[in-house]
């Protein structure tokens, strides 16, 4: 279960690194990559940048290192709040292509958060 959790672990922290990366750090890319980002404050899209960005550094580096791991189950459980509120944001904004891969990232989060409070 351990090895399954690490696969998990890095596969997501890539991810929200790259997204995270984009969001905080390249404005206008995720301005021409994502629509909705035109449609909020920039303030936000940047916040949720870095939220993803510590999200993704909290699933690796506690348990990594060998201390405080008890961020890793919190990290894993808040990229899957960040992700819920991602839904909801796109279900009402009518953009529906985009939940299945939400909900995917979603359960892989709560996967990683309830999986690392007990291995």
């Amino acid at each position: 279960m351990n090895v399954v959790l690490w696969i998990f672990q890095v596969a997501l922290a890539l991810l929200f690194i790259m997204a995270g990366l984009i969001k905080a750090f390249q404005y206008k890319k995720a301005k021409e990559a994502m629509a909705w980002v035109s449609d909020v404050p920039k303030g936000l899209v940047i916040f949720t940048g870095y939220a993803e960005l510590l999200g993704a550094i909290g699933l690796i580096l506690p348990m990594a290192l060998g201390t405080l791991e008890f961020l890793t189950p919190v990290a894993g459980f808040a990229l899957a709040l960040i992700m819920l509120f991602a839904a909801i944001f796109h279900v009402n904004r009518k953009e529906f292509e985009t939940i299945p891969m939400i909900i995917i990232l979603l359960f892989i989060s709560l996967f990683i958060g309830i999986g690392r409070m007990y291995f």
